[in-house]
């Protein structure tokens, strides 16, 4: 999960709103990479496995959710993509032989806050050596500590844990970026923020003041994705600039060692000359003596 920068690692959710169709799930991949994200995560899930029976069998809302069904056939031509853009590839599995299935394309698995109590899903993500990612919305911390120590006792190396709030969209008086901190503290794991809120000032909150070394966040490309009238996915133009904003702010930290600057440079000369306190230093003054104005 390291970035190759000391910004934090940002991923894009595609979530369902490719619509199962290979061109938008690409056109996912592109304009996640030309906003500055790190990766680009998409979900693998079957209905039939997601919901109960009683639940299919009463509610048509959860059934029509089979056509958000990401197909199997998709998986190796949107690494093959990400591979070309240069941009990680990640994937929700939210059944367990998911796991082996998105192995060989995935090069993290990102677990879902819903499924954080599912140890044996837990367990299958840690044993495959891969880095895992878990969301902890609507978890306790006695939970969420549970959560990091099975991942870690099933032999996970690379654990990374996203404070987030299982609110679609999330209100901002309601986000608990503090909670970011705490979590760090209690697991001693890499903490960030999978924001639903999709206001700037949020995540860069997250991020400057709680130290998210990871953001995550739901993307749409159009507004004609399935989950965009929810009102938590975020446009390209719209994350493109906050991306674009926290980046420059870590450039602008630099080395750490006071040190003249290379733009700086030119002007060392013209400092006030201790000796009468006038500008520039006397050896600079040399070269201007007896030059007409």
């Amino acid at each position: 999960m390291d970035s190759d920068h000391s910004a934090p690692l940002f991923i894009a959710e595609a979530s369902s709103n490719h619509g199962r169709d290979i061109s938008r799930a690409k056109a996912f991949v592109d304009a996640a990479a030309d906003a500055g994200c790190d990766a680009v995560k998409f979900q693998l899930f079957k209905i039939d496995r997601m919901f109960a029976p009683e639940i299919l069998a009463r509610s048509a809302k959860h059934r029509a959710r089979r056509e958000w069904e990401l197909p199997l056939s998709h998986l190796p031509r949107i690494a093959e993509h990400c591979s070309m853009r240069k941009i990680q590839f990640s994937c929700t599995p939210f059944y367990l032989e998911a796991v082996s299935e998105l192995a060989p394309f995935v090069d993290f698995y990102k677990v879902a806050s819903y499924e954080l109590l599912v140890t044996d899903l837990l367990k299958a993500c840690a044993r495959s050596g891969k880095p895992v990612v878990l969301s902890t919305g609507m978890a306790t911390m006695d939970e969420i500590a549970i959560a990091a120590r099975t991942l870690r006792e099933a032999g996970a190396r690379d654990v990374t844990l996203l404070h987030c709030v299982s609110a679609y969209p999330t209100p901002a008086m309601e986000a608990n970026l503090s909670a970011i901190e705490t979590i760090r503290g209690i697991t001693g794991l890499p903490t960030g923020w999978s924001d639903h809120t999709r206001r700037p000032a949020v995540i860069e909150r997250a991020v400057h003041r709680w130290g998210a070394r990871v953001v995550e966040f739901h993307l749409d490309l159009d507004g004609k994705g399935a989950e965009y009238a929810a009102g938590h996915c975020w446009l390209p133009d719209e994350i493109a600039p906050v991306i674009a904003r926290i980046r420059e702010s870590f450039v602008a930290d630099g080395s750490g060692f006071n040190e003249p600057q290379p733009s700086e440079a030119s002007d060392r000369e013209w400092r006030a000359d201790p000796g009468d306190g006038m500008r520039p230093l006397k050896h600079v003054r040399l070269a201007y003596k007896g030059e007409a104005a």
